[in-house]
């Protein structure tokens, strides 16, 4: 039972962790195309701000699921269950 609450811990901080790496590397990949985009034609630079925030918004709602997800394990955690009706608990 402890190996599985444990396994479950640290897949929710890989889940958490390496959602917030990669969010993190996409908005700064991202901001950096905004800001080169910008500068190359500063005529265009509202258009290329909305559409900017129209991605940030999408790539933290990746995020957000990712910790809706680590926080269903947390809590409820399928798993448990399972192991306790495998051994007859």
């Amino acid at each position: 039972m402890e190996t599985v609450i444990g396994m479950t811990a640290i897949a929710v901080a890989l889940l958490i962790g390496l959602g917030a790496l990669g969010v993190g590397i996409g908005v700064g990949i991202l901001g950096g195309r905004l800001l080169e985009g910008s500068a190359r034609q500063p005529e265009l630079a509202p258009m290329l701000q909305g559409k900017f925030f129209l991605a940030i918004g999408l790539l933290d709602a990746v995020a957000m699921i990712g910790v809706g997800i680590a926080l269903f394990f947390t809590f409820a955690n399928p798993f448990v269950g399972q192991l306790q009706a495998a051994l007859g608990g």
